[in-house]
């Protein structure tokens, strides 16, 4: 197993003592924000140096940026027509960040705002209920969207550099919604440098599981899977739950064939 947190490895020494417990071969991992072309992408490097500086140094700037932005949100959020103060906002970040799913948590927990139209879609029932959070945040304050803020993210090529120089391998997290209309671009990741694809994500369906699975296979890629849990955020997803139609001997195959992580026997 691996926890692949965005733009930090903190809960890297932790998980991987956690694991030990129960005999679980732990991976080493980080998801990293990039842009490749102008779109924003999230790559996986499983199987890094952790505790190379580098690491840190990108954690620490990317949270410079997302601080200063916040404020801006808080904003932007209000115009939509709503009153957010900002102690509500403290009272659900630890380190000054403000997110799009605290803004839903906050607005979808408000009476005041129980019956507004922007909101139906996230309620009980709604057409977006069932990661209500997460999807208030995926329909403003993403690429394009109304409440969106603007982070410089590093290239794609420097962050395949990054995790190819820490002995780890770059894998595409959920392509299926970060290269949606655009599975075009794929075969010009793969030409970039992309080691592996997460084809099994509780963001795809089974045709787009299938579409990744088969690119992954025609390209010789490693084939992944992740449930991308956040907790409270996407209350409809369990950890572990990835959808992977793969048998686990065909798994235990083609990692050790690649000389990557084995996986322990019992």
């Amino acid at each position: 197993m691996a926890i692949a947190d965005h733009n930090s490895i903190k809960a890297v020494a932790e998980a991987k003592k956690e694991a030990e417990k129960y005999h679980i071969h732990y991976i080493h991992a980080m998801e990293i924000d990039c842009t490749y072309q102008g779109i924003d992408l999230h790559v996986l490097g499983y199987g890094i140096d952790y505790k190379n500086k580098a690491f840190d140094d990108l954690e620490e700037n990317i949270l410079h940026q997302e601080r200063a932005c916040s404020g801006k949100k808080l904003e932007l959020t209000n115009r939509l027509g709503f009153d957010v103060k900002q102690e509500q906002l403290d009272e659900l970040s630890k380190d000054g960040v403000y997110t799009g799913e605290m803004f839903a948590e906050i607005l979808l927990n408000d009476a005041r705002y129980q019956e507004h139209k922007l909101l139906q879609p996230y309620q009980a029932g709604g057409s977006r209920s069932d990661n209500p959070y997460v999807n208030f945040y995926w329909d403003f304050y993403t690429q394009g969207k109304a409440c969106y803020t603007e982070i410089i993210y590093p290239s794609l090529e420097a962050v395949f550099k990054l995790i190819a120089e820490n002995g780890g391998v770059a894998v595409l997290a959920h392509p299926g919604n970060n290269l949606k209309g655009k599975f075009e671009i794929f075969d010009e990741l793969i030409e970039a440098g992309l080691q592996g694809v997460e084809a099994f994500s509780s963001y795809h369906d089974d045709e787009t599981a299938k579409y990744f699975l088969q690119k992954g296979r025609d390209h010789n890629l490693l084939v992944t899977c992740g449930s991308d849990y956040h907790g409270k955020i996407k209350p409809a997803i369990e950890i572990g739950e990835t959808g992977c139609t793969i048998d686990q001997r065909e798994i235990q195959k083609e990692l050790e064939k690649r000389g990557l992580f084995l996986l322990r026997k019992k």
